[in-house]
């Protein structure tokens, strides 16, 4: 057996690690690093650098540099499509060596903590799963190549995981109709575009079978540095902060207790009410504040329908979240996002 990559270390804050593995694969397929730092406007010796650590503008115009730079609209789906398990990192491992397609998506939502401020969101509805990537920290839309590269990750892991059992049931993009044969050839399913939010969608009695590459000895190895790092981490954050951070993942479509939270923090509920009372917090205030800034995330960065948006904070009804952003920001939702779009839009057109 192979040993495993070496762990992945927590970034500072703010900042986060690439894989070392994309100026390889980028070599690979034929697409210069100088030419994708050029066009992203990146430093020219990024690459060179012991450790890539970039905040999320930086990740995004990475992006964009590299689709600028290839030309290539599959260019995203390429990179995610790695069948040498020897070039995984620890989180790919983790989640290939997994029991099932459920605790792969389960420690991807857990361990991408450690690389980037990326919340994976996992919605069962319906006879299906929905799975979605959130960027907590962006102020811009993620470029579509990067959606690509995630979706064809996880959908690799299905693949790989059940010996092509496990398929995509739909892939929904935002924005306009692009390349949907290029996209259907390669997820062997239907591509839905002008959606709200982007999203690969499985069959939800999929996510139960079995993985034929689950490997308890590695995952034994893997998994405690990674559960070690993290905890790391958090650790390094206030209290609040860390309950905020595991509230925002846990808020999509769900309404979280202390108890669920203190079982994601390793805590017991009473510990972690005694760790807020001393910090003066509440873990209600806390609901509050991780929702107030989700909303903030959603109505700027997705096209979600209000009564979406509520759904996804844990709201009954859109009633109900609509009176507490009333409270929030003074002003309805719609209100708000208009007025911010607008103001987006005047701070990027060209001076007269």
């Amino acid at each position: 057996m192979k040993r495993p990559a070496p762990p992945v270390r927590a970034a500072k804050p703010g900042r986060f690690r690439v894989s070392s593995m994309l100026a390889r694969r980028l070599a690979e397929l034929g697409v210069p690093a100088a030419s994708v730092l050029r066009h992203a406007g990146l430093p020219a010796g990024l690459f060179e650098q012991e450790k890539v650590l970039v905040d999320t503008e930086e990740l995004f115009a990475l992006y964009r540099g590299l689709a600028d730079a290839s030309g290539d609209p599959a260019i995203g789906l390429k990179l995610a499509t790695e069948d040498r398990i020897e070039r995984y990192d620890p989180i790919l491992l983790a989640a290939i060596s997994a029991r099932t397609l459920r605790d792969a998506l389960s420690r991807l939502a857990r361990y991408k903590q450690l690389t980037c401020p990326e919340a994976v969101d996992v919605e069962e509805r319906g006879g299906e799963c929905r799975v979605q990537f959130r960027w907590l920290l962006a102020e811009a839309t993620e470029p579509p190549v990067l959606i690509d590269l995630c979706f064809a990750w996880i959908a690799n892991i299905a693949r790989r995981g059940t010996g092509g059992l496990a398929k995509p049931r739909r892939i929904e993009l935002r924005g306009a109709v692009r390349e949907r044969a290029l996209y259907e050839a390669h997820f062997g399913c239907p591509v839905k575009f002008g959606v709200a939010r982007n999203a690969i969608v499985f069959r939800t009695e999929d996510l139960d079978r079995p993985f034929d590459t689950h490997n308890a000895e590695l995952l034994a190895i893997v998994a405690p540095q990674l559960d070690r790092e993290l905890a790391q981490a958090v650790a390094s954050k206030a209290i609040g902060d860390q309950v905020k951070i595991v509230l925002k993942r846990l808020l999509a479509g769900r309404r979280p207790g202390i108890g669920d939270v203190a079982t994601e923090m390793r805590l017991s509920s009473r510990t972690l009410q005694r760790r807020l009372a001393e910090d003066g917090a509440t873990f209600q205030q806390l609901i509050q504040e991780a929702r107030r800034e989700l909303a903030r995330h959603y109505l700027l960065h997705s096209s979600l329908e209000l009564n979406q948006t509520a759904y996804l904070l844990g709201y009954e009804d859109a009633h109900s979240f609509f009176r507490a952003f009333q409270d929030w920001e003074g002003t309805s939702p719609g209100a708000w996002r208009d007025r911010h779009v607008r103001n987006a839009r005047g701070a990027h057109s060209p001076a007269s």
